[in-house]
């Protein structure tokens, strides 16, 4: 059989039209060997021929005929060396100039969709498939890369891992989709919310914002600030349509954003008082948001708000905290520190819910509305923040513990 198939390859190595002819026997005749259960035989032919065409420069022929070979292998569930195959049809990628393209990458995420997600070679054909996916650029790989892995992901309902991939791409609506279900199937009602607030306020890190992406129209009916209140959740909507609570200085400082245009209908709107008297009032509200790494956290938030069976329609929402997050995709457009300030103080309630959440706060600050990064104590940990609190050394010890600099959070 061994000499059966290096006499197709010589054939394929003669020149001209006959080359891609001779390639295909050679693929026939390993195919028939992998049928015949001759595995190690096979596999051991396939690498041979994979170097041959390497150190003939036959780049694309080699990742063509171990494509097919890993496909071929998976077909018989012989899972090792299909992987194997795998690894060296990003290796060919690796060694050759191809551009990134959609063909290859859908290459890429096919075999990882038939990787057994519990092997230790998925890991590392991920890993170099998204190096190799970035052309060199230093990013965490090609949006289109990252959505395809976050789908396979989704099918297997490894949630997790599938919400970081797509927090990566460019698919907000799957996102979306996917936070709904993950939602549902795995959390509690009280937790709609923090799906879908973990995952915006993430997309928020990937990077300022370069190019605007519309968030949805929406119409705001029946807002009724609270007097002495934050928005702690501890009030009941009225019947018929939604309502919430939001503080005074929170309205103030969204009205006053240059690029929100709101207009006021109805009696007299005693803006600023305490004894506000807010009859219904209608606006059309639009943010602009888009993230470097192209994914929509305005879309993903719409997506996930109107289709949850658990959310009732909104802005403004039952749940504080997604008011909150509705605030900051707009705030983020307007760019005015005082509105990002007054919005995070007055919604510390529903942020202490989370301790990651005035993290992540003070990143989005730092990119988008000029804060300064926080200086860093030269005692870190538990016995910084001590001595910070006796010597007095820590201007704002009162708003949030922990450290802070500008080195990128880490996203689960």
């Amino acid at each position: 059989m061994a000499a059966a198939i290096m006499a197709a390859e010589q054939e394929a190595a003669k020149g001209g039209g006959r080359n891609r002819g001779g390639v295909q026997r050679v693929e026939g005749k390993l195919r028939a060997s992998v049928e015949k259960g001759d595995y190690y035989e096979a596999h051991q032919m396939y690498r041979t021929l994979f170097f041959r065409y390497m150190s003939q420069g036959k780049h694309a022929e080699a990742r063509e005929l171990m494509y097919s070979g890993a496909l071929l292998f998976f077909s018989h569930n012989q899972q090792n060396s299909a992987a194997d195959l795998s690894m060296l049809v990003l290796e060919s990628l690796e060694k050759s100039d191809a551009k990134v393209a959609d063909d290859l990458l859908e290459n890429l995420a096919k075999l990882f969709s038939l990787m057994d997600p519990n092997s230790p070679e998925r890991v590392a054909f991920v890993s170099r498939a998204l190096k190799w996916s970035s052309g060199g650029s230093g990013k965490l790989g090609h949006p289109k890369l990252h959505q395809l892995l976050a789908i396979t992901l989704w099918k297997e309902q490894n949630y997790s891992e599938s919400r970081y991939h797509f927090l990566h791409s460019t698919d907000g609506e799957g996102c979306a989709n996917m936070l709904v279900e993950y939602s549902s199937s795995r959390g509690y009602r009280s937790e709609v919310d923090m799906f879908v607030a973990q995952a915006v306020l993430q997309s928020f890190l990937g990077s300022k914002a370069e190019e605007p992406h519309a968030l949805a129209h929406v119409r705001v009916q029946n807002w009724r600030p609270a007097c002495d209140r934050e928005c702690d959740g501890s009030w009941q909507p009225s019947q018929g349509s939604p309502t919430a609570f939001v503080p005074d200085s929170l309205l103030l400082g969204l009205w006053d954003l240059q690029r929100l245009p709101v207009k006021l209908t109805g009696p007299e709107q005693r803006l600023g008082s305490r004894s506000v008297n807010c009859c219904p009032m209608a606006g059309e509200l639009k943010g602009f948001l888009c993230l470097k790494n192209k994914t929509s956290a305005s879309v993903v938030f719409t997506t996930y708000t109107q289709k949850h069976p658990s959310i009732e329609k909104g802005p403004p929402f039952v749940q504080p905290l997604l008011n909150f997050i509705w605030f900051l995709l707009l705030a983020v457009d307007g760019g005015k520190l005082t509105v990002f300030t007054v919005l995070c103080e007055q919604y510390q309630p529903s942020l202490k819910r989370d301790p990651m959440y005035n993290e992540y706060l003070d990143r989005i600050g730092q990119l988008f509305f000029g804060v300064p990064p926080k200086q860093t104590s030269s005692y870190g940990g538990l016995l910084g923040n001590l001595l910070n609190s006796l010597m007095g050394t820590g201007e704002d010890d009162d708003t949030e513990d922990g450290q802070e600099d500008s080195s990128p959070i880490e996203l689960d």
